[in-house]
């Protein structure tokens, strides 16, 4: 085993009942990681959260479960400090969780940015946070925040802006946890092919998306395949150790800067 490799590392996945956090989960199992956690939200996604557990302990992998609303510091910490306890030291932890709401700036209420805030930017901090304070020397830290944040559009001002302060923590915290050679990144996906794309879409922009092949610079479609994630996840959690401080557009030339 080498120092930047996943054999034999214990690994965290907020959010990684389904969708992107279910695939990097077992994934990374896959690749022979030692232990995976997977945090998820709430009973509403238990069930997934068990079939992914199931995959992950059927690879032969240490697994374990952590039930959390992450929108409070205690929250994060709590996880971190059960996670650490369950598999003996984390090496690897990473973030998917988020939360979409699209809306007209008029129509956005105090409770909606509040609510998208604590999802999108509060937990992301105190994640990134523990995450300082938890991973072994050299460990790796992602964090999933939204192509979005380079795109020139209407109706998701606060979930991209609830995103956009994860890249100055992500910098920030490259910088103060890299004496630890502890490498720091975000990815920011376009909208991706899963349920969480669709809950904020009507038939009519789902479609736009899906079909409108400039939007990409592929003709496959508009959308992201978490599929396609999954590969940059274990490399910057790997041998990308390198990478550190940035914020990687994955989205096939949907938006650039």
């Amino acid at each position: 085993m080498t120092v930047n490799s996943i054999q034999g590392k214990n690994v965290l996945i907020g959010g990684g009942a389904k969708n992107l956090g279910g695939l990097v989960a077992r994934d990374l199992a896959a690749q022979g990681a030692r232990a995976v956690t997977v945090h998820y939200n709430s009973d509403a996604t238990r069930a997934d959260a068990e079939k992914t557990l199931a995959d992950i302990t059927g690879a032969g992998v240490e697994g374990y479960l952590v039930q959390a609303d992450l929108t409070t510091a205690d929250a994060v910490r709590t996880l971190f400090a059960r996670a650490g306890e369950a598999m003996g030291s984390i090496d690897i932890a990473i973030n998917t969780t988020g939360m979409v709401t699209k809306k007209p700036i008029p129509e956005i209420t105090e409770a909606d940015f509040d609510r998208i805030f604590a999802i999108n930017a509060k937990a992301a901090f105190f994640f990134i946070q523990q995450a300082g304070e938890s991973l072994t020397e050299r460990g790796k830290l992602v964090t999933l925040v939204t192509s979005l944040l380079s795109a020139y559009t209407g109706l998701y001002s606060i979930y991209a802006g609830s995103k956009a302060p994860v890249e100055h923590f992500t910098r920030a915290a490259a910088k103060e946890f890299g004496s630890r050679g502890i490498s720091v990144n975000a990815i920011a996906p376009g909208p991706m092919e899963t349920p969480f794309f669709y809950g904020q879409e009507t038939a009519e922009s789902a479609e736009y998306n899906q079909h409108a092949a400039d939007l990409s610079a592929f003709t496959r479609t508009g959308l992201t395949d978490p599929v396609d994630i999954v590969p940059l996840v274990r490399f910057l959690v790997g041998e990308g150790w390198w990478i550190t401080g940035q914020t990687i557009l994955a989205n096939g030339g949907y938006t650039t800067r």
